[in-house]
């Protein structure tokens, strides 16, 4: 019986000393922590959509290259997305935690990309004290630390090669003066939001325009025409045929950052998000609701970026290549001049829909995750002063986000259908390049 007890304390005694240096574990809601902080200073820095969805990538990928390198369950985006480079696995003196380093890569990379990532300073150190306080040794801190930053210089490196440096060479876009083009709409009449964003280099598009959709309607000022009767429904539709339900709706999925409120004389702006984050956000409650593992979150947080990016720069080309007037100039030239749209005019030219598109992208990438029939609430908007809603699939959620826009006034119908019909395209395309790699 001694025997059996002195067997039975050596064993306790082997565990305790055994575990005495391993580190804790993080979870997905540390992932996405970091993504709520950029979230947060891109409001602080009015960060444009498409913008909001490159600096989410690069974040993403900071952390999952850090977790490639140290969970065989995980592949490389070496081989699935464009230029990808071999990313070179850092050499640091001691021990380390994989977990924390992917989470210092992206908070590293936000720092760097961001205009206001100076900011995430104060984040780092509380993150960092946490750490200390749950259990990670000093010296595991330094050598994350460490680890993370040398892969993040890698991908910001790969970041610098797309191109999007080179964008403020180019001519200021100049609105068309041409009947039926876009222009310029109240309150603040913003000049247009990325005209060459086409111009970088997408992640897993073979060009800008492979998905590129059929011509919109033509316009016409013709009572008669197919451009008049569509304008006719956003006016009737989007006016007095506007539910409760249609304007909760719109105001769910506006998304807008641009978005101001007149007091007198004074524009100020109103916190939103971006339609990317929205969608990063239901992405992190269908990873919690799920039990994903940090590992598989990521992976999940990095897939649903790239789709993002990929679906904006995809319907950015076709915006600046139809500049076809919002339904707000256009209903106030021929209908009604006192008429205005539920939601503000975001600037930029009006098809596609580029809610319906990265809606339908990120839909796609989820559903290939979580699967279809997917039941969640989604609570992102609460923090902004909006109820959450319920669906029962990503498809339907990206549908409802779609019609958002139509309701909101801000869409003609076409824009929204075909919208989706080219995220759709991008969505499947992301996933196709996934399942390539991984067979």
């Amino acid at each position: 019986m001694r025997k059996l007890l002195f067997f039975s304390l050596c064993v306790i005694c082997f565990a305790a000393c055994r575990n005495k240096g391993k580190s804790p574990e993080l979870s997905n809601g540390d992932i996405a922590k970091v993504l709520d902080e950029m979230t947060s200073l891109m409001i602080h820095d009015v960060t444009n959509p498409p913008l909001a969805a490159r600096f989410f990538t690069y974040a993403s990928l900071s952390g999952y290259e850090v977790v490639v390198q140290n969970d065989s369950n995980c592949i490389s985006m070496k081989g699935i997305l464009n230029g990808y480079p071999e990313i070179i696995k850092p050499a640091v003196p001691g021990t380390y935690s994989y977990q924390l380093s992917a989470i210092l890569a992206m908070i590293a990379t936000a720092k760097k990309m961001q205009p206001s990532g100076s900011l995430f300073e104060k984040y780092e150190q509380s993150f960092l004290d946490s750490c200390k306080k749950i259990g990670f040794a000093s010296e595991v801190i330094e050598n994350s630390k460490l680890y993370a930053q040398q892969v993040s210089k890698q991908i910001l490196a790969y970041a610098k090669a797309d191109k999007y440096n080179k964008i403020s060479n180019y001519p200021r876009y100049t609105p068309l003066n041409i009947e039926g083009s876009w222009y310029p709409t109240p309150p603040a009449y913003f000049p247009p939001v990325e005209p060459y964003f086409n111009t970088i280099r997408p992640f897993v598009l073979d060009s800008c325009s492979q998905f590129k959709p059929v011509p919109p309607v033509p316009f016409s000022k013709d009572k008669n025409s197919a451009f008049y009767k569509m304008m006719l429904g956003n006016y009737v539709e989007g006016g007095a045929g506007l539910t409760p339900e249609h304007r909760a709706i719109a105001a769910f999925w506006d998304c807008n950052p641009f978005a101001l409120k007149s007091d007198g004389h004074l524009l100020t702006g109103m916190k939103k998000i971006s339609p990317g984050a929205h969608w990063i956000g239901i992405a992190g409650i269908a990873c919690k609701q799920s039990k994903f593992n940090f590992s598989k979150s990521l992976e999940v947080y990095t897939m649903v970026a790239v789709g993002l990016t990929d679906s904006f720069i995809s319907c950015w080309d076709e915006k600046f290549r139809s500049n076809r007037i919002r339904p707000e100039t256009a209903i106030r030239s021929y209908i009604d001049p006192k008429w205005k749209p539920l939601l503000q005019t975001p600037p930029f030219p009006e098809y596609l829909s580029g809610h319906s598109s990265i809606s339908a992208t990120s839909s796609v990438i989820l559903t290939h995750y979580f699967g279809d029939n997917y039941h969640y609430t989604d609570d992102v908007e609460e923090k902004y002063g909006l109820p959450s809603r319920k669906f029962t699939s990503f498809k339907e959620a990206a549908k409802e986000g779609a019609m958002s826009r139509y309701w909101g006034g801000i869409h003609f119908m076409d824009a929204i259908e075909n919208g989706m019909t080219t995220g759709f395209g991008v969505g499947e395309l992301v996933i196709s390049k996934l399942k390539a790699k991984q067979s």
